[in-house]
């Protein structure tokens, strides 16, 4: 079963990779709530000038506050305790379903071979993501 876990941990780090998939790990909100509050503040100090530099200010405070936060997402899945990484690989074998295979290289070719199938368990990884470990999904350009 061990194996079957890592074959699916595998698939799944490879599909984040190809999206170029990051995630949030702790409250991004923080930083956009430091830009937003301090670019108010000096508009109720200085006017349209004011929210210009409250802006540029929070801003960087904003980036300073989540440095280090935005991890690949490849990096999470490998970084999940053995439960989670259970769970999400239950999670994608249910869409699997039947499935058989011998290696992770063909798990991978049946499944980057077949775009509904990828689309699920995308969706399937995403959504066990967002929903257990609390992160929020970005897309790198």
């Amino acid at each position: 079963m061990t194996e079957r876990v890592d074959d699916v941990m595998r698939l799944c780090c490879e599909l984040s990779a190809n999206q170029q998939m990051k995630t949030a790990v702790k409250h991004s909100g923080k930083g956009a709530a430091a830009a937003g509050g301090l670019a108010f503040a000096g508009g109720l100090i200085g006017g349209p000038l004011g929210i210009a530099v409250g802006g540029a200010v929070g801003g960087l405070l904003g980036c300073w506050m989540t440095s280090g936060q935005f991890k690949p997402l490849p990096q999470v899945i490998m970084e999940m305790t053995s439960d989670q990484q259970q769970k999400l690989c239950a999670d994608v074998m249910s869409i699997l379903g039947s499935i058989q295979w011998t290696d992770v290289a063909q798990l991978m070719a049946v499944v980057m071979g077949n775009a509904c199938l990828k689309q699920q368990v995308t969706a399937a990884l995403l959504n066990y993501v967002q929903r257990e470990l609390q992160a929020e999904i970005h897309y790198i350009d």
